[in-house]
């Protein structure tokens, strides 16, 4: 089992000032899975608590001289500390400037290794960062756990491909500011927040105690899969009553779920992307919301970057 590879000016770019810090909102610990051709960080895939996001990476987006081999078709998982990997992303990119070289100059290796730690007698695994300046190299070693057997790695592909689902109808919602400011405010209302999504192109977020119901609709939204005309004579209903109606037509779905996740799912804006579309999965199983990204100065997708998450829906009984 062997990987190397030289993080380029652009794949240091990405990690350190956008992606590290987004997914080290989602949760302490992801997976780390390696290809051949992509590099994926994973949350939450392996247990069904909590948000899943996965961010999924073309190899060339991040690496330069891309090498890895193992038994099971050259594929590596290992779990990994965001935060650890983020300060090494970080030291190593100030070491190469204090040298002199940027990241272009391929001065950063990153490599899997097997090292013996102080008073232990088993060598651990750990994913090193070798900054090579002009005369010397830095060294800096993050611990990872054991590589994920190939039964685990198969039930993570698996889970992958099955989180690739895309819903039916996806909105897009191009102001995330917009939503972040409404969910801080409904932040101290209630735990649970009703999410619909409608082929009309509209988003409804209401959250309801025994005092008061909050809520926030986004209408004729960019629609992205089924669409459908809105009835004229809902033209003049209120918001609540529209996405009721819709529904019950059969052109919309709603779910309910924890305004904490859907808080937690908006830290995504930290990679800084161009816009976000919203749907719920078929037989309303997740909240999906997919965060696009444009290529530099232009309006057409980046295809070798993705980034979504999978918000669990709660029951409507509790």
């Amino acid at each position: 089992m062997k990987f190397k590879a030289f993080l380029t000016e652009n794949g240091v770019s990405l990690l350190e000032k956008r992606f590290l810090p987004a997914l080290d909102k989602m949760g302490k610990i992801c997976h780390l899975f390696l290809t051949r051709d992509h590099a994926i960080f994973l949350h939450n895939l392996l247990n069904g608590d909590g948000v899943q996001c996965i961010a999924q990476f073309r190899k060339e987006a991040l690496f330069d001289d891309y090498r890895i081999s193992s038994q099971n078709e050259d594929r590596i998982a290992f779990a990994i500390d965001i935060s650890l990997l983020q300060r090494a992303v970080r030291s190593s990119v100030s070491i190469c400037s204090e040298f002199g070289s940027g990241p272009s100059a391929n001065c950063l290796q990153i490599k899997l290794v097997k090292k013996l730690p102080p008073n232990c007698t088993q060598p651990m695994p750990f994913l090193t960062f070798e900054t090579k300046g002009y005369k010397s190299a830095v060294i800096q070693d993050v611990p990872i756990s054991k590589p994920l057997s190939r039964a685990q790695v198969l039930e993570l592909q698996t889970s992958l491909d099955m989180a690739q689902d895309l819903p039916q109808t996806l909105v897009q919602v191009p102001d995330l500011n917009q939503l972040q400011n409404f969910v801080d405010r409904m932040k101290h209302v209630g735990d649970v927040l009703n999410v619909s999504v409608s082929k009309h192109g509209d988003l409804h977020l209401q959250i309801s105690t025994t005092l008061i119901t909050l809520g926030a609709e986004f209408r004729k939204l960019m629609v992205i899969g089924e669409q459908a005309d809105a009835p004229p004579e809902d033209k003049n209903l209120s918001a609540q009553t529209r996405a009721e109606r819709a529904v019950l037509r059969g052109d919309a779905q709603s779910v309910q779920v924890s305004v904490k996740h859907f808080s937690k799912s908006l830290q995504c804006h930290l990679a800084k992307p161009d816009c976000a579309f919203y749907g719920i999965a078929p037989q309303g199983a997740c909240l999906t919301v997919i965060f696009q990204f444009f290529i530099p100065g232009t309006h057409q997708t980046d295809k070798s970057i993705s980034l979504h998450c999978r918000l669990p829906v709660l029951d409507p009984g509790s």
